[in-house]
């Protein structure tokens, strides 16, 4: 037979998605397992948003739409950029695709080119690096450190800047760190890639769940980095509709029109009722959205307070989204030698399951979910702290 494409043979598989479908295995075998992997709220999609989800249905709103979205999603998108975060963009400048995911994917393939740099920061979110490779692109890794809150830091994104970079990926609320990043610092980045005449891709997607400090978006600054900025949002995390799959771009209006070009020979438009659902997210009451943003901050203080009670793990207080990255190296004993060896024992011996932080570029840290109720939280952490005791 020929050879498959080497491109996608050298794309990992998702670990997250992976680590989660094992865990599922392992429960529909009735094993009790605590799950930590999965990126998801445990909360339900507002009664509001699935009625409207139904009305669109019943309407008869089951039709091929716009590829970039329809008209009235785009229009509220472009209502909440300008209340939320200060940005102005018309309707041709924003397109609504299938998750933000597939957003993000659709911006890489629009700007990247074989030969192209795009600046990470380490830790990432696993998909990043993956979705450069597919553009053709080479991704370069600028590590963060934990002293400074997991934040990119302006000093050390410029040693990295040359001429073949062509975008900086930023990720504030950060997936898996939780890190918020200081405006200051910021708007320093964005001076570096106004200077530098790279594009930004800002990841918002974690937007709404800010537990200290204050969501900046980085397009803000000014006409200049607003000319050279994706932010990227969507409907999964702030309105728990992680399965209707929307996702959204803003960004300038060539490479807008480039990535509407791209999606309408890939997926076309994103699904209508999911689209109609999403709107009331945005146009309706919110107040489902600050409940469950303050219980993930009450769960946030329960994780970090008890990760940091078992002797060999050392956890900071992330400021946003909803995941510890606590340093587990402290507890690397009797045959675990690095965070791949942990999380695979935990799971083995403790029925944990966690992602290893080498999966994030963060060796000797574990990324734990607390997307899941206190009593599960609690539960969850009793059993790592037995496991470690063990050790």
């Amino acid at each position: 037979m020929k050879p498959l494409s080497k491109k996608i043979l050298g794309i990992s598989e998702s670990p997250t998605l992976s680590l989660n479908a094992k865990v599922k295995e392992l429960k529909s075998r009735g094993v009790d397992v605590v799950n930590f992997t999965v990126g998801e709220p445990d909360f339900d999609t507002p009664d509001n948003v699935k009625k409207a989800a139904i009305d669109a249905i019943k309407a008869g709103f089951t039709k091929y739409t716009p590829v970039s979205g329809i008209p009235e999603l785009k229009q509220a998108i472009a209502e909440k950029l300008k209340r939320d975060n200060g940005i102005s963009y018309d309707a041709k400048q924003i397109i609504v695709s299938c998750g933000g995911k597939h957003s993000l994917y659709n911006a890489f393939q629009a700007i990247c080119n074989p030969g192209d740099e795009v600046i990470i920061p380490s830790p990432y979110w696993v998909t990043y690096p993956e979705q450069v490779k597919l553009a053709e692109a080479r991704p370069v890794f600028v590590k963060t450190r934990e002293e400074n809150g997991f934040r990119l830091l302006a000093k050390d994104l410029e040693k990295c800047v040359n001429k073949k970079t062509k975008a900086i990926i930023i990720n504030s609320p950060c997936n898996p760190t939780g890190a918020v990043y200081d405006p200051a610092e910021l708007e320093k980045i964005a001076t570096i890639a106004v200077d530098n005449d790279v594009f930004v891709v800002s990841d918002e997607i974690y937007e709404n769940l800010v537990y200290e400090g204050r969501h900046v978006s980085i397009a803000s600054f000014g006409d200049e980095i607003k000319a050279r900025t994706i932010t990227i949002n969507g409907a999964s995390k702030a309105y728990a509709m992680t399965g209707w799959r929307i996702g959204w771009a803003a960004g300038p209006a060539d490479i807008v029109k480039a990535m509407d070009n791209f999606q309408s020979q890939t997926t076309s438009n994103p699904t209508s009722i999911s689209q109609k659902a999403y709107l009331e997210g945005l146009q309706g009451r919110q107040d489902s959205v600050h409940r469950m943003a303050a219980e993930f901050r009450k769960r946030r203080d329960i994780i970090v307070s008890r990760l940091n009670g078992i002797p060999g793990i050392k956890c900071s207080r992330p400021s946003g989204a909803f995941y510890a990255f606590p340093n587990v190296s402290g507890a690397f004993r009797s045959g675990i030698k690095n965070s791949m060896d942990f999380s695979m024992q935990l799971l083995e011996k403790a029925r944990v399951a966690v992602v290893p932080g080498s999966d994030f570029g963060a060796e000797g840290y574990v990324r734990i979910s607390y997307a899941c109720s206190a009593d599960t939280i609690e539960k969850g952490v009793e059993r790592i702290k037995e496991f470690v005791s063990k050790l």
